[in-house]
C-alpha cells in the first residue's frame, strides 16, 4: 500500500486544491485572582501602611480581594471607612492571615509568624542587621515565600522602596535637626538657614546616596551652608549635577572630617555600610570636639550607625546628649511622616501586585521579573539568600536554579 503524503499546515487539501487554515495566536494569559492580607503592625512606633486606601481600589477594581485589619491604618491617620468604601473587607487578626499575599511595614514577629498558614507569601521589611536564626527557621517550617522591600529591584536596577524611603529620611533629617537647634527642644536656639547679615548653620553631611542627596536638597532650600563627604567621587559629583550647584565636597580624611566637624551645627550620617566589622566612621573624639549644642541626626543607625556615640532609640524616647552634642537615632525615621511613605510604599506596591496578577501567579512572575526574583530570600520555606545562609549558618540555594525547576 503506497504512503500518504502529509501536507504540512497551514495548508490541506479540499478538492483537490489547497486552502489557507486559520492561524492560531496565543491565548492571553488568565488574570490570576490574588487574596491581599494588611495586618495592623504590632510594633507602636511603625505608623507606616503598605497600601493606601486609593491602592486597595485600583487592586479591588481589578478583581483582587484585599482583607484590612481593623485599624490598621489608623497610625497613618487612614480610617477603616475609607478602605471599606474603596472595596477593602475589614477582617480581624486571625482573618487576615488567611489572605495567600500578606503585606507588612516591618517584619513579622513570631507571633505573627504562627498565625500563617503553609505556602503564604510574605512581602515586607527584613532588617538584615536583626535577623536571628529563629525567624528564618520559623519562616521556612511554614514553606514561607518572602521577599524583602529592600531588595526589590525595578526595570531601571534600582532599589524603588530603598530610594523613595531614604528620599523621605534625608529630607526628614534635616527638619528633625532644625527642630532640635531651637530653644523648644533644648537646643541652642539657632535658626538652621539664617538671615541676611548672620551666617547661616552649617551642615556637614556624611554619604553621597539618596538620604545625602535629599538631605542637601533640603538643607540648601533652607539656607543653610553644606559640606558633603564621602569616599566615593562619583557620587559626590552625581549629587552636584543632580542640585545644579558647586558644593563643597571632601573625601573622608580623619583630619579633614575633624576640622568640619568642629565648625559644624548639624551632622548627617547618611552612610550605607556594607563592611560589618567597621561601621562607625566618626570616633568619640571627633564628636567631643564639636560645637556645644550641634546636633547629630544618623540615619544610618539600623547598620549600627556612622558615629561611636551613637545608641539606637525610637521614636518614643528619640534625643539622648553625649558630650554636649544632642544625638538623634532613630532607624524608621520615615514613620515620622506616615501618610507620606505610605503613599510611597503604595505607589510601588500597587503596580507589582498588579504585574503578579496579569502573569499568572508569582511563580510565572517571578520567572520573568528578575528585579522582584532579586528580592526574595525565602522561596516555599528554602532560603535562598547566601548572605543571611553565611551569617546564620543556613544552607541556601540559588533562586535562578530553583526557578528553572519550578
Amino acid at each position: 500500500m503506497a504512503k500518504q503524503e502529509v501536507i504540512p499546515k497551514p495548508f490541506t487539501f479540499h478538492q483537490q486544491a489547497l486552502l489557507p487554515q486559520e492561524e492560531m495566536l496565543e491565548v492571553a494569559k488568565k488574570q490570576y485572582q490574588l487574596v491581599i492580607g494588611i495586618p495592623k503592625e504590632a510594633d507602636k512606633y511603625e505608623s507606616r501602611i503598605p497600601l493606601t486606601p486609593e491602592g486597595v481600589e485600583v487592586l479591588v477594581r481589578n478583581g483582587h480581594r484585599v482583607l484590612v485589619e481593623r485599624d490598621a491604618g489608623k497610625s497613618a491617620n487612614y480610617t477603616d471607612t475609607q478602605y471599606s468604601e474603596r472595596g477593602g473587607l475589614i477582617v480581624d487578626t486571625a482573618d487576615v492571615y488567611k489572605a495567600d499575599i500578606i503585606l507588612k511595614v516591618a517584619p513579622l514577629s513570631t507571633k505573627e509568624i504562627g498565625l500563617m498558614k503553609e505556602n503564604q507569601v510574605v512581602i515586607s521589611s527584613l532588617h538584615y542587621y536583626d535577623l536571628c536564626d529563629e525567624y528564618i527557621r520559623l519562616l521556612m517550617q511554614k514553606r514561607v515565600t518572602a521577599i524583602s522591600y529592600e531588595n526589590i529591584k525595578d526595570h531601571y536596577d534600582s532599589y524603588p522602596v530603598v530610594r523613595s524611603m531614604s528620599e523621605i529620611s534625608g529630607n526628614t533629617a534635616v527638619l528633625i535637626a532644625a527642630e532640635y537647634l531651637s530653644n523648644a527642644n533644648g537646643g541652642k536656639g539657632v535658626m538652621l538657614g539664617g538671615i541676611t547679615g548672620i551666617t547661616p548653620a552649617e551642615v556637614v553631611i556624611l554619604g553621597s546616596g539618596t538620604a545625602a542627596e535629599s538631605a542637601a536638597r533640603t538643607a540648601l532650600g533652607l539656607g543653610a551652608f553644606v559640606k558633603i563627604m564621602d569616599n566615593s567621587i562619583h557620587n559626590m559629583e552625581r549629587i552636584q549635577n543632580h542640585l545644579g550647584m558647586r558644593l563643597y565636597t571632601s573625601a573622608l580624611h580623619p583630619q579633614v572630617l575633624s576640622k568640619a566637624l568642629r565648625s559644624a551645627d548639624v551632622v548627617i550620617g547618611a552612610m550605607h555600610f556594607t563592611d560589618l566589622s567597621s561601621r562607625f566612621i566618626v570616633t568619640e573624639d571627633i564628636v567631643a570636639g564639636m560645637k556645644k549644642g550641634s546636633v547629630i541626626v544618623d540615619i544610618s543607625i539600623d547598620q549600627g550607625g556612622c558615629f561611636e556615640t551613637s545608641e539606637c532609640r525610637d521614636h518614643g524616647n528619640p534625643v539622648f546628649t553625649k558630650h554636649d552634642v544632642i544625638h538623634y537615632c532613630v532607624p524608621n525615621i520615615p514613620s515620622r511622616v506616615a501618610r507620606t511613605a505610605s503613599i510611597a510604599l503604595s505607589n510601588v506596591l500597587r503596580p507589582l501586585l498588579l504585574d503578579i496578577a496579569e502573569s499568572g501567579g508569582l511563580t510565572p512572575t517571578l520567572k520573568s521579573d528578575f528585579g522582584l526574583r532579586h528580592g526574595v530570600y525565602l522561596y516555599n520555606g528554602i532560603l535562598t539568600s547566601l548572605t543571611i545562609g553565611n551569617r546564620l549558618g543556613i544552607p541556601s540555594q540559588d533562586i535562578n536554579l530553583l526557578m528553572a525547576a519550578f
